[in-house]
C-alpha cells in the first residue's frame, strides 16, 4: 500500500483511454435522456430556451469535470471521491462518505437502473408478477460476475454496450430530421423566457440526466497514459455527452414539435414510430434496456473501488481492501456491492415504484457529497500547496465555487422533493447508521492497535 493506504503502489494501468471514455459515457447516458426532454420542454414552454437549458446543463457539467480533472491528476487513486474527501477532511469523514456510497449512492443507483432494465425487459419477456425484480436481480448477478473476471472483461463489454447505446440515440437523431414537420404549426424560438422558478426546475432534470460523470475519479489510478490523458478523457467524455444530448433534443423538437414533445410520455418511442414504423417504436424498449445495462456495468466498475479504498484504510476491514492486481479487480468489494444492491432491489419490490423509491433516497446524499468534493478542491489548494498539480482548473476559485453552489442548490431541491414524498427518513437513517458503524470501527481499531503493540 502507498502512504495513503488507498491503492497498491504498483497498481497496473490496464485501462485504455477509449475504454475509459466508454465507461464515463455509459454511466451518464441512462434512462434519463429518454424521459427528461419532454419534462424540460413542457416546463420551459419554448423550444429555444429549452435548448439553452440543455446547453447550460452541459456547461455546468463541464465545469464540474474541470474540477475533477485537477483532483484526479493531483491525487490519482482507485478511491476517487473518497480519497479526495479523506485528504481534505480526514479519515472519519471520508468513512461516512464511503458508507453512504456503499449503502445509498452507488448501490441505490445500481438498483434504480436495474429496475429500469427490468421494467423494459418485462415488456418484451414478462416473467410473472415480480418480473421487473427478477430481471433486476438477474442483471446484477450477471454483471457482477463479469466484473469479477477483471478490468479487461468489464471494459470490453462496456465498449460494446456503449456503442449500441449511442447507435440507438443516433437513430432518434436521424428520425427527428427524417419525418415531416409536425402539423401543429411552426415552432416558436425564444418567444417567451421561462420564469426563474421554471429555470431552476428544468435544470434539476437536466443535471440529473448529466449525473454520473464524477465517477471518472475512480479510474484515475488505472488509466493508461497518466495524468495528462486523464484530463483529455474527462473533457472528451463531457463534450461528447453534451453534443449527444443537444442533438437528441433538437431531433425531438423538430420531429414532434414543442407541443408534441411536452405532451408525450414516450417521446423517443413516438418519434421512432413516426419515422420508421411500429417495429422501431417497440425496438426502443430494447435500447432503453441496453442504456440501463450500460450504466449498471459502469457503475459497478467504479463503485466497488470505494469499498476497496475503505477496506484499505481500516485494519478491521482489511479483507475488503484486497485487490487482484493481475486482472485489476477488487473481488471482496464487488461481492459486498452486489449483496447490498440485491437487498435494495428486494426492498424496492415493497414499493409501488422501485425506480422512484431509489431516486428519493439517493439524490439528496449524492448531491450533498458532490458539493463537498468541490469544496475539497479549494481546501486542498490552501492546505496542500506542495503537491504537484499537472492540471489546474481555470478561473480558480470562481469555477469550483460555481460548481459547489449548484450542487448545494440541487441538494436542497432533492431534500425538498424527498420530504414531499415522505422518503427523506431513509437517507437519514442510513447516514446515522454510518455514524454508529464508525464508532464501532474506531473501537475495533483501538483494540487491534493495543493487541499489536503487546505483540
Amino acid at each position: 500500500m502507498n502512504a495513503d493506504n488507498t491503492a497498491p503502489v504498483n497498481m497496473l494501468r490496464l485501462l485504455h483511454p477509449l475504454s475509459a471514455i466508454a465507461l464515463i459515457i455509459g454511466i451518464v447516458i441512462g434512462a434519463g435522456i429518454f424521459k427528461t426532454p419532454s419534462m424540460v420542454a413542457g416546463i420551459s414552454g419554448d423550444a429555444g430556451w429549452a435548448l439553452v437549458l440543455w446547453v447550460a446543463g452541459g456547461v455546468i457539467s463541464i465545469i464540474g469535470a474541470l474540477c475533477y480533472a485537477e483532483l484526479c491528476t493531483a491525487y490519482p487513486s482507485a478511491g476517487g471521491d473518497y480519497h479526495f474527501l479523506k485528504r481534505a477532511f480526514g479519515r472519519d469523514f471520508s468513512f461516512i462518505y464511503g458508507w453512504s456510497r456503499a449503502t445509498i449512492i452507488n448501490t441505490g443507483s445500481i438498483a434504480l437502473l436495474a429496475f429500469v432494465f427490468g421494467d423494459y425487459m418485462s415488456t418484451l419477456v414478462p416473467l410473472g408478477a415480480f418480473s421487473s425484480a427478477i430481471w433486476a436481480l438477474g442483471v446484477v448477478i450477471f454483471l457482477t460476475a463479469v466484473n469479477l473476471l477483471g478490468i479487461h472483461a468489464s471494459s470490453k463489454i462496456q465498449n460494446w454496450l456503449t456503442g449500441t447505446e449511442i447507435v440507438g440515440l443516433l437513430a432518434i437523431v436521424v428520425a427527428g430530421f427524417w419525418v415531416d414537420a409536425p402539423a401543429s404549426g411552426a415552432i416558436q424560438w425564444f418567444a417567451q423566457a421561462p420564469a426563474a422558478s421554471q429555470w431552476g426546475l428544468c435544470l434539476v432534470f437536466v443535471l440529473l440526466t448529466f449525473g454520473g460523470w464524477n465517477e471518472s475519479a475512480y479510474i484515475s489510478a488505472e488509466l493508461q497514459g497518466g495524468p495528462r490523458t486523464m484530463v483529455w478523457v474527462i473533457l472528451a467524455s463531457m463534450v461528447a455527452l453534451s453534443a449527444i444530448y443537444l442533438l437528441v433534443n433538437v431531433a425531438l423538437i423538430f420531429g414532434l414539435g414543442l407541443n408534441g414533445l411536452s405532451q408525450s410520455k414516450t417521446a423517443a418511442a413516438d418519434l421512432l414510430g413516426l419515422a420508421f414504423g411500429p417495429w422501431a417504436q417497440k425496438a426502443l424498449g430494447l435500447f432503453v434496456a441496453i442504456a440501463a445495462l450500460t450504466s449498471i456495468n459502469a457503475t459497478m466498475f467504479v463503485g466497488a473501488r470505494t469499498n476497496f479504498a475503505v477496506g484499505s484504510d481500516w485494519k478491521a476491514l482489511r479483507k475488503l481492501g484486497q485487490w487482484q492486481l493481475e486482472i485489476g479487480s477488487p473481488k471482496p468489494a464487488l461481492l459486498l456491492q452486489a449483496l447490498i444492491s440485491i437487498g435494495l432491489i428486494i426492498l424496492g419490490t415493497q414499493e409501488a415504484d422501485g425506480f422512484s423509491a431509489m431516486v428519493e433516497f439517493t439524490a439528496p446524499v449524492f448531491w450533498g457529497f458532490l458539493c463537498l468534493v468541490g469544496l475539497s478542491l479549494i481546501w486542498l489548494r490552501q492546505t496542500d500547496r506542495q503537491t504537484v498539480r499537472p492540471f489546474k482548473v481555470p478561473l480558480y476559485p470562481l469555477l469550483p465555487l460555481v460548481f459547489s453552489a449548484v450542487c448545494a442548490w440541487l441538494t436542497y431541491s432533492s431534500i425538498t422533493y424527498a420530504i414531499s414524498q415522505k422518503a427523506i427518513h431513509v437517507s437519514m437513517w442510513l447516514i446515522a447508521s454510518g455514524v454508529v458503524a464508525l464508532l464501532i470501527l474506531r473501537i475495533r481499531e483501538n483494540a487491534i492497535d493495543k493487541l499489536q503493540s503487546k505483540n
